[in-house]
This record gives structure tokens, C-alpha cells and sequence, in this order.
């Protein structure tokens, strides 16, 4: 992996996409933060939401949101999250 980048994603706890996405990024040895989103308090929820539309730069968006450095990565692309991240 090239220099390290931080990874946050923002992910569903019942989702089988973002599940997919952690146990890649698990199996790959790279680090991440995450936020089940749906597991947090309506007030953070709507928050966490917002911040996650602003970077996304869309009005809905989808699960997970992968951020790679200044990458932005919607959905589990395993593809694009490999090239991101030089695995």
C-alpha cells in the first residue's frame, strides 16, 4: 500500500455491502474508522447524514461511503477501492 491514507466510511450495521467493505478493508491490513450510521441517536443521525451528503456532494446517497484521503468512493467498489488505496 502506498503512503497511508485515512479511511473513513460511513456504513449501515444491517447492510451486507458495508459488511463486505469492512471485512475487505480487515483482510487487507487498512485501517479505517467507520460510523454505523443507522445505529446513532436521531440528532447525531441527521448530522452525521449531512456531513456525509457535503462530502459525497449528493442530496441522497448510498451505503457504504467510502473516503480515501480526497477520494470518494460510493458503494463497495472493490476495484476502485484497490487502485485508491494501491493494494
Amino acid at each position: 500500500m502506498e503512503e497511508k491514507q485515512r479511511v473513513m466510511m460511513y456504513t449501515l450495521s444491517t447492510c451486507g455491502f458495508c459488511k463486505s467493505a469492512k471485512a475487505f478493508m480487515h483482510a487487507n491490513d487498512v485501517p479505517f474508522d467507520y460510523i454505523d450510521v443507522d445505529l446513532l441517536d436521531t440528532e447525531e443521525k441527521r448530522r452525521v447524514l449531512r456531513e456525509a451528503r457535503e462530502i459525497a456532494k449528493m442530496d441522497r446517497i448510498s451505503f457504504p461511503l467510502v473516503v480515501i484521503g480526497e477520494t470518494v468512493i460510493v458503494g463497495f467498489k472493490e476495484k476502485e477501492i484497490r487502485k485508491t488505496l494501491g493494494l
